[in-house]
């Protein structure tokens, strides 16, 4: 995928990258993506990011998938890597998944492909 956004690929066809800006939203549909996972808690830092409706506009708009799944920069639950590995499962991919830096959604990622 050619893309000038900040991407990590953790397989062929899923990438986790740092926040994005809801007009990044587009770009992702351009670079090929077709899903979009947002796994940052509205407000984690402040009113500086991005809500997660304001990203879900911007990801419809652009003809994506949208879900969130807000899950803990620390500590991610059996529940929410379930949660996730369904996500997985279900959403059109390629697969665009994001946190504040990226780790999180690489740990939930590879927790998710691991059960």
């Amino acid at each position: 995928m050619n893309s000038s956004l900040p991407l990590h690929p953790v397989a062929a066809d899923v990438c986790v990258a740092p926040q994005l800006q809801p007009e990044a939203m587009a770009e992702a549909a351009r670079a090929g993506f077709r899903s979009v996972v947002n796994n940052r808690p509205d407000h984690e830092h402040g009113p500086g990011q991005p809500t997660s409706a304001e990203m879900a506009a911007a990801a419809l708009a652009a003809g994506l998938q949208y879900r969130h799944l807000p899950v803990d920069g620390g500590y991610q639950s059996p529940e929410e890597i379930a949660a996730f590995a369904q996500l997985l499962a279900e959403l059109p991919r390629p697969i665009l998944a994001f946190c504040r830096s990226g780790a999180r959604s690489a740990r939930l990622y590879e927790a998710a492909s691991a059960g």
